[in-house]
């Protein structure tokens, strides 16, 4: 057995389905070992780029192992992207690269990083993007590096790993002689009872008291799958609960108690509701940027935080927590909600109303499609199971807004690393990790140029997903922040293409849309399709997405930044 064969019988052992890759004389031999697997399918990309985003969506809701792969040199420096993702947002993936032959160190080889001679050095720039980078030096060591890199990957708060494999260990004469299957042990990050007990009795005091508790949710939760349980808590409490954008959907948002999305574009009653809370009970939260107005230092000067986290390393790094539980958000959840519920009698039902963003009213004068209206249809239209994916821009406040997540739908947007084009590519790894259920990709026209030719590879493997491309021309957040920053803009027009001609000539079907009717019935029809669509929806230049850059509102926060302006001491 062949190194590259061994590493994807290894991989076929612990379930890997698919694995995708750019073509390359030092990914050849992988080629052909993933031709011939039985149960993994190999998708040659037409960029490295995409490929890693691919890996990142693959592993996004699964919570399987994304698979990613590229030649030496250049092809492997193009995961870079990807791989920045998968640590950012904690997915499980593996990057296979090549590597010049190491009797030609220093020479200058084709594709050579060594870091000797003026040569990149690969395995620094790999280490710093992945929680670690191998080198593999020995075919005997083959299955013991991929069995340690793949245990690192979902270790604790799982992310990348990445293993270099030398071109002089794809040799004939270089064989795996003592193949094993690898040794998958992913152990649960179990909350300490003794934090479990301390938050529990300081909510249990909160809740005796009358004091207004508040549940804010981020994606960790939804990546441990903890909506069961957080719903539970909820519930049993009656604790009201916003959600970061990257943590929309865990429970359903036209639940009663659901205030909304709580960031610098969410909704208003997300951010009262955050405003009137003596405490809030953070979920696998990261307190990102825009879900902290911009790292607001008096946040929580008014309020308790209790913060769950996986990862120690998130607590008290943006806000001293007050209470703090590391582990697992389902474990943790279901621990606290059982030692709650030991102390503490359910609360009565409080009398509240739910709020459907889908059906707001949205004033719109002028002849193109309104985003938000759009985003209001797509929520309407969305199947029982359906995935949506947005991409980085404007349209992600529409979207963030406006879009309804139910049970048994999934929402995701580009966590802190933020890539355009991320979700454009990614979203063809959810839909080969999720078969059964349609994703739908909403993007700016920037982020989809940036590399819709991807499109030729959903067509090649057969990949139904739909992409929903804003098409209004410009860079719009780039615009609005040139605008709020230098009170000018440039640079950020441009043309598109005929999406409809271009998703021909890929052999993709293609809608052009200009009225809101006309969206709904090629939404509707690409739905039945079953294969890759594009929707060019002409939105309206004039429509401004929902911000504030302070929780306490728009014109508070203006007046912010003005007085910072004039007394910018």
């Amino acid at each position: 057995m062949r190194v590259y064969e061994a590493i994807v019988k290894g991989l076929e052992g612990i379930g890997v389905g698919a694995a995708f890759g750019g073509a390359g004389e030092n990914a050849a031999g992988l080629m052909l070992a993933l031709k011939h697997s039985k149960s993994i399918r190999p998708v040659i990309t037409r960029h490295e780029q995409a490929a890693s985003f691919m890996a990142c969506g693959y592993a996004m809701f699964s919570g399987q192992l994304g698979v990613c792969f590229a030649t030496a040199g250049p092809g492997a420096f193009n995961l870079f992207s990807g791989l920045a993702v998968a640590m950012s947002d904690s997915y499980p993936v593996l990057a296979i690269s090549g590597f010049a032959s190491r009797k030609w160190t220093g020479k200058g080889a084709l594709n050579e990083t060594s870091g000797v001679s003026r040569t990149p050095n690969s395995q620094a720039m790999f280490s710093a993007t992945t929680k670690k980078s191998f080198l593999l030096t020995d075919a005997a060591k083959t299955c013991d590096v991929l069995e340690e890199a793949v245990n690192i990957a979902f270790e604790g708060r799982p992310g990348p790993v990445h293993i270099h494999v030398p071109e002089d260990l794809t040799e004939h004469d270089m064989s795996v002689d003592n193949f094993r299957p690898v040794d998958l042990q992913v152990k649960p990050v179990l909350p300490d009872p003794a934090r479990v007990r301390d938050v529990a009795e300081t909510l249990v005091e909160a809740l005796e008291k009358g004091k207004k508790v508040l549940a804010l949710i981020g994606f960790g939760a939804v990546k441990s799958g903890a909506g069961h349980e957080l719903k539970q808590l909820i519930e049993r409490y009656q604790i009201p609960f916003a959600t970061t954008l990257d943590g929309k959907g865990i429970i359903a948002e036209r639940h009663p108690l659901c205030v909304g999305v709580f960031c610098d574009s969410g909704h208003s009653a997300a951010r009262k509701a955050f405003l009137d809370a003596d405490l809030v009970l953070a979920v696998g939260n990261s307190f990102a940027q825009h879900a902290t107005f911009g790292f607001r230092d008096d946040l929580f000067a008014d309020r308790k935080l209790i913060h769950i986290n996986i990862d120690i390393g998130e607590i008290d790094k943006v806000y001293k927590a007050d209470g703090a539980v590391i582990g697992d958000a389902k474990l943790a959840v279901g621990a606290l909600l059982a030692k709650m519920s030991d102390m503490l009698e359910p609360s009565l039902p409080v009398d509240c109303e739910a709020t459907d963003y889908s059906e707001e009213h949205i004033l719109h004068l002028t002849g193109s499609i309104h985003p938000g209206q759009m985003a209001q249809s797509l929520s309407k239209r969305l199947p029982d199971n359906a995935i949506v994916l947005a991409d980085a821009g404007a349209h992600l406040a529409w979207l963030g807004y406006y879009l309804q997540i139910a049970p048994g739908q999934s929402f995701r947007k580009p966590g802190g690393f933020g890539p355009m084009a991320g979700s454009v590519n990614g979203a063809l790894g959810v839909k080969l990790a999720h078969p059964e259920r349609p994703v739908i990709v909403g993007c700016g026209d920037g982020c989809y140029l940036l590399s819709g030719f991807e499109l030729l590879t959903a067509v090649q493997y057969d990949i139904p997903v739909i992409w929903i491309v804003f098409n209004n021309n410009e860079f719009q957040l780039i615009k609005l922040y040139q605008l709020q920053s230098y009170q000018e803009y440039g640079l950020v027009d441009f043309d598109n293409p005929d999406y409809v001609g271009f998703a021909q000539a890929c052999g993709a079907k293609g809608y052009r849309v200009e009225t809101l009717a006309e969206f709904e019935a090629a939404l509707d029809e690409a739905l039945a399709l079953g294969k890759p669509a594009i929707i060019d929806a002409h939105i309206t230049r004039l429509a401004l997405p929902h911000y504030s850059p302070s929780p306490e509102g728009l014109v508070a926060g203006v007046a912010e930044m003005i007085e910072k302006r004039i007394r910018p001491d």
